[in-house]
């Protein structure tokens, strides 16, 4: 057993709702959960039209080799919910890198709605015939709704970031949000999504990072705002995120994606906030799904990448401050700023 899989499986088991927990709290809990599984079933609209094809050049202004950007997932990395191209994920973030970085973008859109991790595979493949220069991977929802094993969603994903790196792709991965924070979803089964979405995002992170890429944690960062103005934030089925919604998600994940690209973040401690440095990383993992808008990558201590409780890694918190056109990543500029408190969007 690697040391990966032996991260992966203490996460996902650390705490578990798994059968033997659902046992032991009745089965009068188990009926309502099912019930309530039901009911939001019922809620929530199955999907009616594919979201809007943000493919496509961006930056077109600007001179220089294109950079080819492949997105990969489930509903939400297509950009379901959005009435646009512009404000798809892949969009959003296409247009925001082409001006961070002053070169044009080619963006292939590859993810598909209702896409568990299991099907990640004829994605990646695809993905592997355009040679990205970056692939976004957003994934993780249907997994937890379907209760699928932490194991297998984990395996998948491992296949498909490793496959991505090894032809020479940066792999960036918004880990699994945390559910709990979707409407239609009622307690119990609003803690029990919340519970089960963040093990497979810590999961995800330590599988993510250890196959050489970055993750963001997106956790509950859509939640606050979805509360404040859910009719904004949502989109027509108040489940997937609006346009203005995709917007925070894409705030918080491009500056990771630029860093990948260009090798940028390097840094000593002098420049870290509070709340970043070096953890070990399933230490970072768990940390990172508290945190929404938290990136964790590789790191070194003293000329080593593994300490006596395994791999290190880094978590990063970055500033974003936005224009009077929240949706638009062209009006964007990254702060790297001083802040007492850890990742905002100012």
């Amino acid at each position: 057993m690697t040391q990966t899989t032996r991260h992966v499986r203490r996460i996902a088991t650390a705490g578990a709702f798994g059968a033997g927990s659902i046992t032991a709290v009745g089965a009068a809990l188990t009926g309502l959960v099912i019930g309530q599984a039901m009911l939001a079933r019922r809620i929530i609209p199955m999907a009616e039209a594919p979201p809007p094809r943000c493919d496509g050049r961006y930056g077109t202004d600007h001179d220089g080799e294109p950079l080819t950007v492949v997105v990969l997932g489930d509903s939400t990395a297509a950009g379901y919910g959005a009435d646009s191209a512009r404000k798809t994920p892949g969009g959003l973030v296409a247009a925001g890198l082409a001006e961070q970085l002053r070169r044009p973008v080619t963006l292939h859109c590859l993810a598909v709605v209702g896409s568990e991790s299991r099907g990640l595979d004829p994605q990646v493949e695809r993905a592997l015939e355009l040679g990205p220069d970056v692939a976004l991977i957003l994934i993780g929802g249907n997994d937890v709704t379907h209760r699928r094993p932490v194991s297998e969603a984990i395996r998948h994903l491992l296949q498909a970031v490793r496959a991505l790196r090894q032809a020479g792709a940066e792999v960036v991965v918004g880990t699994c949000p945390d559910l709990g924070t979707i409407q239609p979803l009622q307690p119990p089964l609003r803690w029990m999504a919340r519970r089960w979405s963040r093990q497979l995002a810590a999961a995800q992170t330590v599988a993510v990072v250890q196959a050489g890429a970055r993750t963001v944690s997106l956790a509950d960062l859509l939640g606050p705002a979805f509360t404040a103005e859910p009719d904004r934030m949502f989109a027509w089925d108040r489940f997937h995120p609006s346009g203005d919604g995709y917007a925070v998600a894409a705030a918080a994940i491009l500056p990771t994606v630029v860093a990948a690209l260009t090798d940028d973040d390097r840094h000593g401690r002098s420049g870290l906030r509070r709340g970043e440095g070096v953890r070990s990383l399933a230490d970072a993992a768990i940390e990172a799904v508290e945190r929404a808008g938290t990136e964790v990558s590789a790191a070194q201590v003293a000329g080593r990448d593994r300490g006596p409780a395994g791999a290190w890694a880094q978590l990063r918190r970055r500033v974003w401050r936005r224009t009077e056109h929240p949706t638009d990543p062209s009006h964007v500029r990254l702060q790297q700023e001083q802040q007492a408190s850890g990742w905002s969007s100012a």
